[in-house]
């Protein structure tokens, strides 16, 4: 129910997963260089680990940053918990959350930002009509 993406704030998604116990990651795709980003982040693979990635993530994006985390998406027992880097991971265990979670994670989540020009009144539009002679069709 929130846009991942807000202009003059994060206009990136990253979907990734973190080293636990799993494959290593490859050099440069830390969780780290990802947050420095500020991009919206969605860690799939990861609740079992959400008081240890809220720490690592709480330096970049500080700890009232918008964090919201699906459980079973689109499906019956669907629950969706809301919170900040701070006060995820209190709710992830009173849920008993274990798995089948992804975690998203960002300042777009907040959706404070501004708007974006492709829907701006003022912007200049071309329509599908002039479009369509343009190219001689």
């Amino acid at each position: 129910g929130r846009e991942l993406t807000v202009p003059l704030v994060a206009q990136s998604v990253v979907l990734t997963r973190t080293q636990a116990r799993s494959t290593a990651m490859p050099e440069g795709e830390s969780l780290a260089a990802y947050a420095a980003t500020g991009a919206t982040l969605v860690l799939h693979l990861a609740i079992r680990r959400t008081r240890e990635l809220m720490a690592e993530l709480l330096p970049y994006y500080g700890p009232e940053c918008p964090v919201v985390v699906v459980y079973r998406a689109s499906q019956p027992e669907e629950l969706v918990l809301r919170g900040t880097v701070s006060t995820i991971s209190d709710a992830v265990e009173d849920a008993g959350l274990t798995q089948a979670a992804v975690i998203l994670a960002g300042p777009a989540l907040a959706r404070d930002g501004g708007e974006s020009f492709l829907y701006d009144a003022a912007r200049e539009r071309v329509s599908t009509s002039s479009t369509t002679r343009a190219r001689g069709a």
